[in-house]
């Protein structure tokens, strides 16, 4: 446990932290999903559609580095080659 003031001070800020951040986790892959599921549907416009709102939420998470920009990108161009494939 932390002993000093300035200890306990992080400790909590931490915790509010990881929780915001674990919420901005759960926004990506919400996002993720909903592409997929689109795709899934079949229909390419809706799917171009909902993957054009979620690559801003990508790009987004990845700025403020709750994931690796390289992880972003790999999401980003595995889900334009699952809609270009929809063809």
């Amino acid at each position: 446990m932390a002993n000093t003031v300035q200890a306990r001070k992080r400790a909590r800020q931490a915790i509010a932290q990881r929780a915001h951040n674990m919420a901005q986790r759960s926004e990506l892959r919400t996002a993720i999903k909903k592409v997929r599921a689109a795709i899934a549907a079949g229909d390419k416009a809706a799917a171009s559609g909902v993957f054009q709102a979620s690559m801003s939420v990508i790009d987004r998470i990845a700025d403020k580095k709750i994931i690796h920009k390289n992880k972003a990108s790999r999401h980003k161009s595995r889900l334009a080659q699952a809609i270009k494939a929809m063809a």
